[in-house]
């Protein structure tokens, strides 16, 4: 197969692989004989388009034709502009899907916690209040694990290490307190050092006061100005952690108990065939098994958001996903900057042409699930089912924004590829094979044998897999050591 048709309404098809000028495509029995080179992943036009006329993909506009184009012609941007512009106003019109799938009473080997969340992996976190004792931390991780040498049952000790915490102000300064909260109160971690300066903004007294309730046998608290040796105190509060964590095991629990983020990056013309769409069926899927997922990037909903907001619950979450949507346009506006210029360079050379075609292909990450609920930055999931998170389409951002909503997995999919991986394991799922063939230490699932297997059969697949890794197996990002916190930043820093 050369190209492929994704509704029968397109009056696009995507080249499978790349195809030179003058070479012959059949789609519906017609013949169309190419006008241009054309390269995987990017467009070609199965009908003559008229000026203004729109592109169609998905079933839906992904922009307008600037110029006449025939049949043949590549698609791309220096044929079709976006039909996006300003702020738009939305109507409740709901229409809710029948969830394809059963619950089938799978279950997962993770560790409960006493305030009766499910941890995927049992580790050992320093979480600094502020960047300035990052190089602390990661001596009293040294000198705990030379003098402990077996760290069992924790299975990692990791520092969240971030740039801030200090010298802001307004929501920037709540932002970062807010996602480092979080983080002390996620499930991976078996327990937590929270680790201050001491004459940080962000005070231990205050972060203690957000951070409400907590296991004080799992969650220590140093500030590092008010003891002689920091070291030496801070190895000390570890090993007493590691004393708690001592009888820790894995155990059986329902896939109920999974949460899992979605997010893309590095896309290409197959993500929105391949990758993304697996990874709505897995949504459908673990819904059905009454588990959670959350999908982000809000500027990479722009152009998809009425489909989101058709399957809002109530319209109370219809009204919260608009103030979402518009909220975001928002921002853009006030730093003068343009809403709708999103697809990224690689993007754009991967074959995606405007926001549209990449948020399109971005949603399917979503399935055809009902939204439950619509998250703010910073706050944490409420509700199992598919809720949707704002944070912005950066790659470490937002994977950081879904970790610290409690999602104990995130699934990446890529076309590019990227090495990344945020503070909880990382699933790189790519959209093509050739990328799963070059970067084997990144990529850890190709979802590229799409485009020959039997969709439910790599489904069933990726299920299992992703069973596997929510019970121990480690991801490529956790073999590598590639582990990363970044705090969305929008104001004055002092």
């Amino acid at each position: 197969m050369d190209v492929i048709q994704l509704n029968d309404h397109d009056n696009v098809v995507v080249a499978l692989k790349d195809l030179v000028k003058d070479y012959i495509v059949t789609v519906k029995g017609q013949q169309i004989k190419l006008k241009d080179n054309v390269d995987r992943g990017h467009k070609i036009a199965i009908t003559d388009i008229a000026p203004n006329e729109h592109i169609l993909k998905y079933g839906h506009p992904i922009g307008f034709a600037v110029n006449a184009i025939t049949a043949g012609e590549h698609i791309h941007t220096h044929n079709t502009k976006t039909n996006l512009d300003g702020i738009q106003s939305y109507e409740f019109r709901q229409q809710l899907n029948a969830n394809p799938f059963q619950n089938e009473q799978l279950t997962f080997q993770g560790f409960k916690r006493n305030n009766g969340e499910v941890g995927i992996r049992n580790e050992l976190w320093i979480v600094p209040t502020v960047g300035c004792v990052n190089g602390i931390a990661e001596k009293m991780i040294k000198r705990f694990e030379r003098e402990v040498g077996d760290i069992a049952p924790f299975e990692n000790v990791l520092v969240l290490k971030h740039n801030y915490g200090c010298s802001q102000l307004g929501d920037d300064h709540e932002n970062t307190r807010s996602i480092l909260v979080n983080a002390v109160h996620h499930p991976n971690a078996g327990g937590v050092l929270v680790l201050g300066l001491g004459c940080e903004n962000n005070t231990l007294h205050e972060f203690k006061q957000e951070l409400g309730d907590y296991d004080e046998s799992r969650v220590k608290f140093l500030s590092s100005q008010e003891v002689q040796d920091e070291i030496e105190a801070g190895v000390a509060l570890l090993k007493e952690i590691y004393k708690a964590a001592k009888e820790d095991k894995r155990e059986a629990v329902p896939l109920a108990e999974l949460k899992v983020g979605l997010k893309c990056g590095g896309s290409d013309g197959f993500s929105g065939i391949t990758a993304n769409p697996l990874l709505g069926r897995f949504s459908d899927f673990l819904a059905a098994q009454g588990g959670t997922t959350v999908l982000t990037e809000v500027p990479e909903m722009f152009g998809a958001e009425k489909i989101l907001m058709a399957r809002a619950e109530t319209k109370e979450v219809f009204e919260k996903t608009v103030d979402m949507i518009n909220d975001f346009k928002e921002y853009f506006i006030q730093n003068n900057q343009p809403i709708y210029e999103n697809p990224s360079p690689g993007n754009k050379a991967g074959g995606i042409t405007t926001l549209e075609d990449k948020s399109l292909g971005c949603t399917q990450k979503a399935g055809t699930s009902t939204v439950v609920d619509v998250l703010k930055y910073g706050e944490r999931l409420k509700r199992k089912g598919l809720n949707l998170l704002s944070a912005p389409g950066n790659d470490l951002v937002a994977s950081s924004a879904l970790a610290a909503a409690g999602c104990q997995l995130v699934l990446f999919t890529t076309g590019r590829g990227t090495p990344f991986g945020s503070f909880v394991p990382t699933m790189k799922v790519s959209s093509n094979t050739p990328i799963y063939e070059a970067k084997p230490h990144w990529i850890d699932f190709n979802a590229g044998v799409l485009l020959e297997q039997e969709a439910d059969g790599v489904l069933r697949e990726f299920i299992q897999y992703i069973i596997r890794v929510a019970s121990g197996e480690w991801l490529n990002n956790e073999k590598n050591d590639f582990r990363e916190l970044a705090i969305f930043k929008t104001g004055v820093t002092l």
